[in-house]
């Protein structure tokens, strides 16, 4: 039987989820960065069409580089342990009830601990990875329709080309070889998903600091080494986690 004062080390996230989740920060700052400076080049002092086309072309480059890995985390999902799976990123059956479970576990001298997501942690990922699909969708079709980059880049040029001029030839912000009406009709339709790029911007941003302050306040509370744990993939953890199992 287990010494409730023993403190013993669980091997929980593997190699492609540590890549991932710091791969993933540092984009998501530098996208962050990147559509703040966007926003208010004006203010900064940024005037110039080459600019402004250098700050999304950057913008861009690094969302490419923030899709590409959180693709490689939807499908690595399917291939990874178990709290790389979809069941550990996505609320299942008792989840009330261990969600209730776990806050009043809260109020005592013994909280739960668990080897993956606590329950209100697990919301939380499932909330984060929603933004970030959100994000790179409108994402790429903001750089499709901006500044014709792939994969939507190229439709929208021939979309919007003016009668006899070679889509290639449609330069982002130059309305001199375009279809007045077809560009206008472009502009409708991609403004939806600049306004809901933008205010999920904002809320991801809101929950990364949420997410950095739960951290800080779980690893006092439970302990567990969280924040090592996401570089070296092991948890320190005293007395039974909810979730143990032979795996571990």
């Amino acid at each position: 039987m287990q010494n409730e004062s023993e403190i013993k080390v669980y091997s929980v996230w593997d190699l492609p989820v540590r890549l991932f989740h710091w791969i993933n920060f540092v984009s998501v700052i530098g996208l962050l960065f990147m559509g703040f400076m966007m926003l208010y080049k004006k203010e900064l002092g940024i005037t110039s069409l080459e600019a402004k086309i250098a700050l999304k072309t950057v913008h861009v480059f690094i969302g490419y580089v923030f899709v590409t890995n959180l693709l490689i985390r939807l499908i690595w999902a399917f291939a990874g342990n178990r709290f790389a799976s979809w069941s550990a990123i996505l609320p299942g059956p008792g989840q009330l009830t261990q969600i209730r479970s776990y806050l009043a576990s809260l109020k005592t001298s013994q909280p739960q601990v668990w080897l993956g997501h606590n329950p209100m942690g697990k919301l939380a990922v499932a909330f984060f990875y929603l933004l970030l699909v959100t994000m790179a969708v409108t994402g790429l079709v903001r750089a499709g329709t901006d500044i014709y980059y792939p994969p939507f880049g190229a439709w929208a040029q021939v979309y919007v080309a003016a009668d006899g001029v070679a889509p290639e030839q449609v330069k982002p912000y130059d309305e001199s070889q375009v279809n007045p009406e077809k560009f206008a009709e472009l502009k409708a339709f991609k403004s939806p998903f600049g306004k809901v790029h933008l205010y999920t911007a904002y809320t991801l941003l809101a929950m990364l600091i949420l997410h950095i302050a739960a951290v800080i306040v779980v690893e006092k509370r439970e302990g567990g080494a969280l924040i090592s744990a996401m570089f070296t993939g092991k948890k320190y953890l005293q007395g039974q986690p909810e979730d143990v199992s032979k795996e571990c």
